[in-house]
């Protein structure tokens, strides 16, 4: 009888609420992580501004520092609001981190310099990226258990997979934009006030995802708990105790997912422009197509995962990891644009089963009363321990061995530890959520 309670109100949902919660959370997805990438493809500018220049590479080594923090602070965001979308409900809970992450991001537009106020310039930035990792801590929980509270049984991968959609296109935007204004502006004009555009930008964009959010009533399954009275009174505790198991099932999925991103969006640029010496410019835009690619793909391999099971696709991509990953590094090292492009469009590929399958599988490991909660630990914890630390840990490999196949070998390494968790997990594609 309890399932019959929870799953039924999914289906009374008519398909236009169910299109608004899902372009809510997407779009709203999309403004945190265009926050988020924004100080990344910045950080050099941030260096100069809010760091002392007597030397400047450590001024550029603090600014990436800065950087990382906001990746420590992630699994400490998780374990306060991720609880929150148990207990209060998952749209306020979504509505309070888009808030957070915009005003926070405004807040590194308006800063002053070091030149200005001295020390406490360094001190304010990383005070607003704590902020800013502490909210994302609790956004992807919420965000994949609203998506995936609200859409269908049978097609749930494809409506979920919109969900990566956003947090692709927030990286392309901060990207794209980022890079425009570097071409438009002179050096001088860029360091001067050009680089707080893209952060006062935030503020806008967050308003519009927090209004799209707040327009939405909570998901089905909350509302059934609330109904209920259900919703648990300790989500962590409950979590860890007596889902112990799938929180690891999870976070041993978003290593492969988190790594295989942050190579391609991330760490690629730096090893094409510095250890493969091609120009910048070219290794930005080679990267954009394979985020544009990315962005195409990703609901396809959601439609996909649907037909053919979730286990199916995350065990596909770790296997093709596995196999191809040697190879496409091979053609990037020839360091000609058409090869290397070759390369990461095989890596694209590789990468789109598995992030067009995650968001629709991790909510469904866990029951409703604790799926933010679980979802949030298992992910951030996760990410910040491997994701996070995937660029610094392969450019320190590379440097110490001189092997530039290192970062193939670590893919092809994560992959196959992947394969556990998902040998181990559940398959629930077109299962009922609840």
């Amino acid at each position: 009888m309890s399932q019959l309670q929870e799953t039924t109100p999914t289906r009374d949902v008519d398909h236009a609420t169910q299109r608004r919660a899902v372009t809510a959370a997407m779009i709203g997805n999309a403004t945190e992580w265009y926050d988020y990438a924004t100080y990344g493809y910045l950080a050099v500018v941030l260096g100069e501004v809010f760091f002392p220049q007597s030397e400047p590479g450590l001024s550029l080594l603090a600014s990436f520092a800065t950087f990382a923090l906001a990746f420590a602070v992630r699994p400490l965001g998780a374990f306060v609001l991720g609880p929150l979308n148990d207990t209060i409900g998952r749209k306020k809970t979504l509505s309070l981190t888009i808030l957070t992450m915009a005003v926070a991001t405004c807040a590194i537009g308006l800063l002053p310099g070091y030149d200005t106020i001295g020390v406490f310039a360094p001190i304010a930035l990383i005070l607003a990226r704590l902020v800013q990792g502490f909210a994302v801590g609790g956004e992807y929980g919420g965000a994949s258990t609203f998506v995936v509270e609200y859409a269908p049984d049978r097609r749930r991968g494809f409506w979920a997979s919109w969900l990566e959609c956003g947090a692709i296109g927030g990286f392309l935007l901060a990207s794209g934009f980022t890079t425009a204004l570097t071409y438009a502006l002179s050096d001088a004009a860029m360091e001067s006030w050009g680089w707080r555009i893209p952060f006062l930008v935030a503020l806008p964009l967050g308003t519009i995802g927090l209004y799209l959010r707040m327009r939405l009533t909570d998901t089905p399954s909350f509302n059934a708990l609330a109904e209920e009275d259900a919703e648990p009174g300790a989500p962590v505790r409950e979590a860890l105790s007596g889902h112990r198991i799938r929180v690891l099932i999870c976070g041993g999925i978003v290593i492969c997912s988190s790594i295989g991103t942050y190579v391609l969006l991330t760490y690629l640029p730096s090893y094409l422009a510095e250890d493969l010496d091609m120009s910048s410019a070219t290794a930005q835009l080679l990267v954009f197509v394979a985020g544009a690619l990315l962005t195409v793909g990703i609901p396809f391999g959601g439609m996909l995962s649907d037909r053919v099971g979730r286990r199916t696709m995350l065990a596909g991509s770790a296997l093709a990891y596995v196999v191809l990953a040697y190879p496409a590094f091979q053609l990037i090292q020839r360091a000609s644009w058409p090869s290397a492009l070759a390369g990461i469009l095989i890596l694209t590929l590789c990468h789109i089963p598995i992030l067009g399958t995650t968001t629709a599988t991790l909510p469904a490991l866990f029951p409703a009363r604790v799926r933010g909660t679980g979802v949030a630990i298992g992910y951030n914890v996760s990410f910040a321990l491997f994701g996070g630390t995937a660029p610094l840990l392969m450019t320190f490999v590379v440097e110490r061995t001189g092997n530039l196949s290192m970062p193939a070998f670590y893919l092809m390494l994560v992959a196959l530890i992947t394969l556990l968790p998902v040998l181990l997990m559940p398959e629930t594609a077109r299962e009922p959520l609840d």
